[in-house]
């Protein structure tokens, strides 16, 4: 799931060729990710840790495996942005952003739909556990190798930012799954606010999406900037960031609603990944049709998972009426 939200529908739309290295995204996203939820459901954890855990699997993958914060040539991230101090600032912001998102919220809140039973359980055993742990890093040597070392022979990231990264990595664990934790002594209570219907917050959640990511990326990851020279690269970070923060703040907002439902989260995340892939569209024809496929496929899915959510919420209510005592006149 979360090679397919996260790349597949992405990058995939505009260069195909992405599947060929459909095994290496597997190793690293999939266990990567899967390393995140298990850590976070064992400690107790709750979505500000799976947040902070995927800031430190941004920082694993693009400043460690890929070295693409760093570099000065990688996918030409350079110039699309504010550079200082050696990092790639508006790069780094962007990939924050996607990877949090995509990366890890997404497809755990997708797994958590589809099958509801285990989202407070672990999926694996302590041995499944470390064997996922071992493939993720197998999987960043392996962005290294076959991702770095081709696209960008012979760049070797500054030992000094390797180490920032190495600490961040460890800060963002420590409180992700110690302090965290301790913390969230009870679970979010709903409000008397009433949430806007489904379709409401998949246009926001869609137009949003699209905003944070026209503001800090070329679209379709091609040249053309689409706000030009309307705003300076260090206001584009200030904007972009003023984009994230509240929506993440109003989706908090919404959550502790009394009428917050499957559907509004299914509606969400609808928004997100449409928006996501009709991103990358720009540029040729090969890419608006891969993505017109693309997206009526996720449209189609996510079609079948709300009927999927609605009838298995009409039987768990069916089956409490039918336990009750009168329950037949009823």
């Amino acid at each position: 799931m979360t090679t397919l939200c996260a790349e597949l529908t992405f990058t995939a739309v505009a260069v195909p060729k992405t599947w060929l290295l459909l095994p290496l995204l597997l190793v690293m996203y999939g266990a990567g990710v899967l390393v995140i939820r298990e850590a976070v459901v064992r400690v107790g954890g709750g979505w500000p840790s799976l947040v902070l855990l995927g800031v430190a699997y941004q920082l694993a993958e693009d400043g460690l495996g890929l070295q693409a914060l760093t570099s000065p040539r990688m996918y030409g991230a350079a110039d699309w942005g504010l550079r200082a101090f050696g990092v790639n600032l508006t790069y780094w912001e962007s990939q924050i952003g996607v990877h949090v998102v995509l990366s890890v919220l997404v497809p755990i809140g997708l797994t958590n739909l589809l099958f509801p039973a285990q989202r407070d359980r672990p999926y694996l055993s302590d041995k499944g556990l470390v064997g996922a742990v071992a493939l993720a890093i197998v999987g960043v040597f392996g962005l290294r190798v076959f991702i770095s070392g081709l696209m960008d022979p012979g760049y070797r990231a500054p030992w000094g930012w390797t180490a920032v990264f190495l600490a961040l990595i460890a800060l963002c664990s420590v409180i992700a799954l110690v302090v965290l934790p301790h913390r969230r002594t009870r679970r979010l209570r709903p409000s008397a606010r009433s949430v806007p219907r489904p379709g409401v917050v998949g246009f926001v959640s869609l137009y949003l999406t699209m905003a944070f990511l026209t503001t800090l990326l070329p679209l379709g990851l091609g040249s053309h900037l689409l706000l030009g020279d309307l705003m300076s690269p260090l206001q584009r970070l200030f904007v972009a960031a003023m984009t994230a923060v509240p929506f993440g703040l109003l989706v908090l907002r919404w959550r502790a609603a009394a009428d917050w439902s499957d559907r509004h989260r299914i509606w969400l995340i609808g928004g997100i990944l449409v928006s996501h892939t009709a991103f990358m569209m720009y540029g040729s024809v090969s890419a608006v049709c891969v993505g017109a496929v693309t997206l009526a496929v996720e449209v189609y899915l996510l079609t079948v998972l709300t009927r999927y959510v609605r009838r298995r919420s009409t039987g768990h209510r069916d089956g409490r009426h039918a336990g009750r005592p009168g329950a037949e006149s009823s």
